[in-house]
C-alpha cells in the first residue's frame, strides 16, 4: 500500500509539472501571436524629419518614417518615399505651409510635383490678400511677423477734431514685406503688411488707407475674440483748465450834488 500511495503521488506529480510546462508554453506562443498580430496593425508612415518651411521643396533629408495605428491613420498620409520624393528628371514637391518637425505629411501640406506655391495658397475660403503700408510706429516696432493676429486703427481729422477708430479685429498676417514664413521670429522694420481679408473689409481697408493713417495693434494668442469698441477723439483726452476767477472790485458810486447861486455854481460830493 505505501508503495502504491508513493507511485501514484509520484505519478501526480509529473503530471502536474508537465501541465504547467505546456501551460507555459501556450501563454509564451499566444503571447508571440498577440505581439504579432498587434505589429501587423501598425503602418509606417512619413513625418518631417525637420522643420520645412513654406515654400521649400520636400527633400529625403527632410522626412523619416515613424509606426502610427493603422486604424488612426489620417486621411491623406503618405507611407512611401517614393510618393512625395520627385524623380531626377521631375520637379519637386513644395511645401505649401510651415511644417514642424515630426509632424505628419498630409497630401493636402504639400504641392503637386512642379506645381507653383505662392501666398495665396495660404488663404483662406473666400479670403482675398491686401498690402498696408506702415512704418516701425505703425507696424509695432517690426515685431508684426506672419502669422499674427492683428487689430487695424484708423486715424484722421485734424487739430481738435482728429479722432482714432478701430476698423477691423483679429485680421490674420500672411506677410511682412515679402516674407511669408510663418516660422519666422525675427522682428523687421516693413513697409508693408499683407493681410487675409474678406471682400467687404477689402472695400473699408482701402477706404480707410486713403481717409487716414493705419496703425496695427498685435493681439495675444488667446485673444480672438472682437471687442465692441467706440471711437475715440482728441478732445476726449484733453482736459480743459478751469478759469480761476479773479477778484473784481466794483467801481465806487459817487453822488455830485451842484447847487446854483445866480450865476456861481458849486459841486459837493456825497460817498
Amino acid at each position: 500500500m505505501r508503495l502504491s500511495a508513493i507511485f501514484t503521488a509520484l505519478t501526480g506529480l509529473v503530471v502536474a509539472g508537465g501541465s504547467v510546462y505546456v501551460a507555459r508554453d501556450y501563454i509564451q506562443f499566444d503571447a508571440q501571436s498577440a505581439n504579432v498580430e498587434a505589429e501587423s496593425e501598425m503602418v509606417s508612415v512619413v513625418v518631417a524629419s525637420r522643420d520645412i518651411s513654406f515654400g521649400e521643396e520636400i527633400e529625403p533629408g527632410a522626412l523619416t518614417t515613424i509606426d502610427w495605428p493603422r486604424g488612426a491613420v489620417p486621411v491623406g498620409v503618405f507611407t512611401d518615399y517614393d510618393d512625395l520624393i520627385a524623380e531626377a528628371s521631375m520637379p519637386s514637391r513644395r511645401a505649401r505651409r510651415a511644417i514642424t518637425q515630426g509632424e505628419l505629411i498630409l497630401n493636402s501640406k504639400v504641392s503637386d510635383f512642379g506645381e507653383k506655391v505662392t501666398i495665396v495658397q495660404t488663404l483662406g475660403a473666400d479670403h482675398r490678400a491686401m498690402a498696408i503700408e506702415v512704418d516701425a510706429e505703425t507696424a509695432v516696432g517690426g515685431f508684426v511677423t506672419p502669422g499674427d493676429r492683428v487689430d487695424v486703427v484708423m486715424t484722421t481729422g485734424e487739430k481738435r477734431d482728429m479722432h482714432a477708430v478701430t476698423i477691423l479685429q483679429n485680421i490674420r498676417v500672411i506677410g511682412v514685406d515679402q516674407e511669408s514664413d510663418e516660422q519666422t521670429d525675427q522682428p523687421v522694420v516693413a513697409r508693408t503688411v499683407t493681410v487675409a481679408v474678406t471682400p467687404d473689409q477689402v472695400q473699408r481697408l482701402a477706404l480707410a488707407q486713403r481717409a487716414g493713417r493705419l496703425s496695427l495693434t498685435l493681439r495675444s494668442i488667446d485673444d480672438t475674440e472682437d471687442k465692441t469698441l467706440t471711437m475715440t477723439r482728441l478732445n476726449d483726452l484733453l482736459i480743459d483748465e478751469p478759469v480761476v476767477a479773479q477778484d473784481i472790485k466794483e467801481p465806487v458810486r459817487k453822488t455830485i450834488v451842484r447847487v446854483r447861486r445866480g450865476t456861481e455854481v458849486t459841486e459837493s460830493i456825497i460817498n
